[in-house]
């Protein structure tokens, strides 16, 4: 794993405590005491490491019967042969089935049947093959692959930290040049962020903001593509696994006190 490390500097927040002696003031502070407020960025790389992406076929016959078995017949090759590449039962599921009267346009009066797997290479590097092993025995819905992280959250996590401390050095330079020190951590609040194409939610300072801050809503998946004549040939599909960045946000208070 490759951690890069990014700092990003918000406006920064800072309070004197009031002056009257306990700690009566709602951010923490106490007697002696500045609130600073600082808002930080981490970052961190990492290489995926599995793979996702649909598989399928659809067929037309003259009645629903015909439709759906000869669909049947090639999903059956489509899992065999990815068995044959090593892939588990438990990493392939079946997304859509379905028949339907077709009644518009050239094959109006016949059926249409289609059925699509998706599927999990837990081997980036196997991705390619994959494909190229489904559309050789007849997939005509092909979608992907999409790249991704088994364990996406340990990215995270560790893009988290480098903003956590990114946050501290800040909180330390503002310090030094104030002539204070750090008393101590008074809040911290995951703002969230995202990994490559995936959002990461994060805490939200009041309930109001939860609407603006939201991730945009998920579309429907899009109806199956028509399907095409079937290759009898299909070669690997080169496949670049790149890098994925988790970049994140948090907001940290701190304490400061005279030297």
């Amino acid at each position: 794993m490759t951690l890069r490390q990014s700092m990003l500097l918000c406006p920064i927040t800072i309070t004197a405590a009031a002056c009257s002696g306990g700690n009566d003031d709602p951010r923490g502070v106490d007697r002696g005491e500045t609130l600073l407020s600082v808002s930080a960025t981490g970052e961190a790389d990492v290489r995926p490491d599995e793979a996702r992406f649909e598989a399928g076929v659809q067929n037309w016959a003259g009645n629903a019967k015909a439709a759906s078995e000869e669909t049947q017949e090639d999903i059956a090759e489509i899992v065999a042969a990815l068995r044959e590449l090593g892939i588990a039962d438990d990493d392939i599921q079946t997304s859509a089935v379905n028949v339907q009267r077709i009644d518009y346009g050239d094959r109006r009066g016949q059926f249409q049947a289609y059925n699509t797997l998706s599927v999990r290479v837990r081997d980036v590097e196997q991705a390619g093959a994959a494909v190229a092993a489904v559309t050789a025995v007849g997939a005509n819905i092909v979608s992907g692959p999409q790249l991704g992280i088994a364990d996406a959250e340990a990215a995270a996590n560790a893009a988290y930290a480098n903003a956590y401390r990114n946050a501290e050095r800040r909180a330390e330079a503002y310090a030094e040049a104030a002539d204070m020190e750090v008393a101590r951590v008074l809040y911290i609040r995951d703002a969230g962020g995202s990994q490559g194409s995936r959002y990461l939610g994060g805490a939200m300072a009041t309930a109001m903001d939860a609407a603006a801050y939201a991730p945009p809503p998920v579309a429907p998946p899009p109806p199956p593509p028509s399907a095409g004549p079937r290759p009898e040939q299909a070669s690997p599909v080169s496949i670049m696994p790149g890098q994925t960045t988790s970049s994140v946000s948090v907001q940290v208070d701190f304490a400061l006190r005279e030297k």
